[in-house]
């Protein structure tokens, strides 16, 4: 097939979906506003160019009719058998312009959760996506549920996940030496991957973390992302006076994640919205990790509180902190979720498995356009 992605192409999750059909040997083309940081290998990328008069859909400030042209003829030189934008925003946006079927449009999260209730723009350009698409995915019931909201037929909405590689994210990864370099070969560690955003609430952490110490006093917390709130969350760590039993890591690349979630003990979600189950808990999951994550949407749909993991209450720095110190002391517990929750991804979020899926309905989405 020659498929067609329109995405943001500096994204992980954009690269490892085209990177998987890419490897099947499909002609794979990516259509973004964005650079990827390093070549993306058999994957012919199309960077749009945005000039001339401006307007603001969401975050990109471009001219929706310079850019549809560029689409149209790099749509006609292309020739695809199906489009599939990712994220309901800009990309996805221009590409329902073009009226080219399939068409199939994949949520991710807030792009219908969150943005439609922000922006007023995006409160009816997103229903019009979504219609404008012989199919969608989502990876969660929550998100499922806001589409239907906005009158989107139930049957047009498939479940399909992320996807977590489980041959890359696995328990064996621990790594000594890495323990060694951060200091913490002698203490239990604590590890969080979320960006540094509002929505990921990392501040909930920060604040729990010396309601931890004064119980363990040698646990040590790594704190792995970047974001447009970083600088405050260093500053409220130094204000909590934390820094000794903080490692603030910045941006890791997700081909290095497993050895740094395998080389922890607990992992830790604070998010206040995500799609599903986030792929930063899908992830230490796979790793045998032990999960404390906030209760909202799709969390208890695969976190069983007190059987593969703990769910605390949103923004609650003392009942996350209670969580963490009752899994620190608890070692044969913290195997025990780790242990579920490994088998959990295994059995419901595994790539292959679910990039396979979307490969049939691909199949059978091209065969009913061409017959």
């Amino acid at each position: 097939m020659r498929i067609c992605f329109v995405a943001d192409a500096a994204d992980i999750h954009t690269q490892r979906w085209a990177g998987y059909f890419a490897n099947k040997g499909d002609d794979v083309h990516l259509i973004s506003f964005d650079k990827p940081s390093e070549d993306l290998e058999n994957i012919n990328l199309h960077i749009l160019r945005t000039v001339g008069i401006k307007i603001t859909i969401l975050k990109y400030t471009i001219n929706p009719l310079y850019v549809l042209k560029q689409f149209k003829k790099i749509i006609k030189e292309m020739e695809p058998d199906i489009i599939h934008g990712h994220a309901v925003r800009d990309h996805t946006i221009i590409a329902a312009l073009t009226g080219f079927h399939p068409f199939v449009v994949t949520a991710w999260g807030s792009d219908v959760l969150i943005y439609p209730k922000e922006s007023i723009v995006m409160k009816y350009t997103v229903p019009f996506t979504l219609r404008r698409a012989d199919l969608i995915t989502s990876d969660g019931e929550n998100t499922k549920e806001a589409m239907i909201k906005m009158g989107i037929g139930s049957e047009k909405i498939n479940r399909i996940m992320q996807g977590v590689d489980t041959k890359k994210f696995n328990p064996s990864c621990r790594d000594e030496k890495l323990r060694k370099k951060l200091k913490i070969f002698d203490s239990l560690a604590v590890i969080s991957t979320r960006r540094f955003g509002a929505i990921h609430d990392v501040e909930t952490l920060i604040k729990a973390i010396p309601l931890v110490l004064k119980r363990i006093s040698d646990a040590k917390f790594i704190i792995i992302g970047e974001g447009e709130q970083k600088y405050y969350l260093l500053g409220l760590a130094k204000s909590l006076n934390i820094f000794d039993a903080t490692r603030f890591i910045g941006w890791i690349p997700n081909n290095k994640l497993p050895i740094y979630l395998t080389s922890t003990d607990i992992h830790v979600s604070t998010s206040l919205s995500d799609s599903g189950l986030s792929t930063a808990t899908a992830e230490a999951m796979a790793c045998g990790l032990p999960v404390v994550i906030t209760d909202f949407g799709d969390n208890r749909r695969w976190v069983e509180d007190g059987v593969s993991g703990f769910i605390v209450p949103l923004k609650d720095p003392e009942a996350l902190a209670e969580k963490i110190v009752y899994l620190l002391k608890n070692e044969d517990l913290r195997k025990e979720f780790g242990m579920r929750g490994r088998k959990i991804i295994e059995e419901r979020n595994d790539y292959y498995k679910e990039l396979e899926k979307m490969r049939n309905i691909y199949i059978d989405l091209v065969k009913r356009y061409k017959s």
